[in-house]
């Protein structure tokens, strides 16, 4: 595409330079620029951009998107706002690959990657080509690409929806974290359903405070239009146990679709029973009720489920047959996880990284629990510290057994971060052990027979970061290593 078409895009630009060349691809990390590229440069929370425009001329971009004055010989676009400017010039570059996409954006504190996981699984056994893009990577068939972010950068979201679309799909599922609603990555997606999980402590680091939290997630329902009679048909699926859904269902004009546990609601769950096997409950809905056992435990696996269901429901999909599908999934990487080495107590690793995370796999535990629970967990460093009391308090209040060590430290000091733990836990027992890999080897040489460790934090993670530096650590490859261990059974 020639750059003058790339600007169609934009409603406001000057351009410095003659020229007007052949665009390949758009950039914004100079390290990748080709021959032929768009180097845009973004402002980011910690690198500027502009500071690599001569890098990425020398290296064969083609033109560039300012919005600070940069002093390069080749086509300068400079425009207000660069993070604006790519996401609509990748949309229209990739060709409004959205538009012909049902997009099912999913927002929430907890529960975002395993309602992707539910809803890809799902429709891909009602016969829809589904394509998912989350923590986990992005997805589609057989192709597997990791991701960075949660929510990767919009003009990788939109060149991956036109890839997917090409290849075949005509729905994808996606994680929309607050920071990405906030910095504009999903600008330009034409959602047919957002899905709202919950709302508890989380990058309070980012958005200062929790009515800033909200308003940053009520991005995506404000984003499924204001127009009716389009033919397609816009819904917000909200948790009505929520607070926050009666802000959100005043911020979209779209339909509004209701689930719950406490509440009456479209989609409502009762008579939950919850066994170390699964899970059990009765789905009710406005037409009639569903028996539903899962193999997925505790509460907050039926609201997943719940909300799952009531965003195919948008597609008119047989609800009798999605639940069949459901009650074979078996679970999800990293979420409430089994470790099973031939031990004679319970591992688990759970992606539960915040109090409420944490509060909810703790919970459900103590359900079906017969015995002693242990639970490993640490608090990311670089990020919110005003959590971190607060986890080490429910881990303590919540086991027999609490360990506190590492999580991603990164550039802080992990006894540091641990000793911010501490105060939560005054006059309190607990364990301090700040190596991961010892805390899980310590948890299970002394664990016995019907125990239940829980290692929280990481989840499918398969990386700790230390400094600025990433090194293999998976916490299941870890405990199952330390369970062949104390048997002494050759790996």
């Amino acid at each position: 595409m020639k750059l003058s078409d790339c600007l169609k895009a934009l409603a406001n630009f000057r351009q410095e330079g003659m020229g007007n060349p052949e665009i390949n691809d758009l950039i914004i990390d100079s390290r990748l620029v080709k021959p032929g590229s768009l180097f845009v440069c973004i402002k980011g929370h910690h690198v500027d951009g502009h500071r690599f425009a001569i890098q990425a001329e020398k290296s064969g971009a083609a033109a560039i998107i300012a919005q600070d004055s940069v002093d390069v010989s080749i086509p300068v676009i400079y425009v207000g706002d660069t993070h604006r400017a790519l996401a609509m010039i990748a949309d229209h570059f990739y060709g409004y690959p959205s538009h012909d996409l049902h997009m099912v954006g999913v927002t929430g504190t907890n529960g975002k990657t395993t309602i992707t996981y539910l809803v890809q699984s799902i429709q891909e056994a009602s016969g829809i080509n589904t394509g998912l893009i989350g923590t986990m990577g992005m997805r589609y068939k057989n192709e597997f690409i990791p991701v960075q972010n949660t929510t990767p950068e919009v003009h990788l979201i939109h060149k991956s929806l036109a890839k997917m679309k090409a290849q075949g799909a005509s729905s994808v599922v996606m994680e929309t974290s607050s920071n990405a609603l906030y910095d504009g990555r999903v600008h330009g997606c034409d959602f047919n359903v957002g899905i709202f999980t919950n709302l508890t402590e989380d990058h309070l680091d980012l958005h200062g405070t929790m009515k800033d939290y909200m308003y940053a997630k009520s991005l995506l329902f404000s984003q499924l239009g204001n127009s009716y009679g389009t033919g397609q048909v816009k819904a917000a699926v909200l948790n009505v146990d929520d607070p926050a859904s009666d802000v959100y269902k005043h911020m979209t004009a779209a339909h509004v679709i209701t689930y719950g546990i406490n509440k009456p609601a479209d989609f409502y769950a009762s008579s939950i029973q919850i066994m170390p096997a699964g899970t059990q409950f009765i789905l009710n809905t406005r037409e009639k009720s569903y028996p539903v056992s899962m193999k997925l435990i505790g509460k907050f696996s039926v609201y997943n489920v719940l909300a799952a269901l009531a965003a195919c429901s948008v597609q008119g999909l047989d609800l009798a047959e999605m639940i069949q599908t459901v009650e074979q999934i078996k679970g999800v990487p990293g979420r409430f996880e089994p470790v099973d080495a031939g031990q004679d107590f319970t591992v688990i690793v759970d992606y539960s990284h915040t109090p409420d995370s944490l509060d909810n796999a703790l919970s459900t535990i103590r359900e079906f629990a017969e015995k002693r629970v242990i639970t490993i967990v640490g608090c990311g460093g670089d990020r919110e510290r005003g959590k971190r009391p607060i986890m080490a308090k429910i881990a303590v209040d919540k086991s027999d057994l609490a360990i506190l060590t590492s999580d991603n430290p990164r550039t802080e000091d992990p006894d540091s971060i641990l000793q911010e733990m501490e105060t939560g836990v005054t006059n309190r027992a607990y364990r301090k052990i700040t190596d991961r890999r010892q805390a899980i080897r310590f948890a299970m040489q002394h664990a016995n027979s019907g125990d239940i460790v829980l290692i929280a934090g990481k989840g499918h993670e398969d990386y700790q970061i230390i400094g600025t530096q990433k090194h293999h650590f998976d916490d299941r490859e870890e405990a199952r290593s330390a369970i062949l261990e104390r048997y002494n059974i050759n790996k």
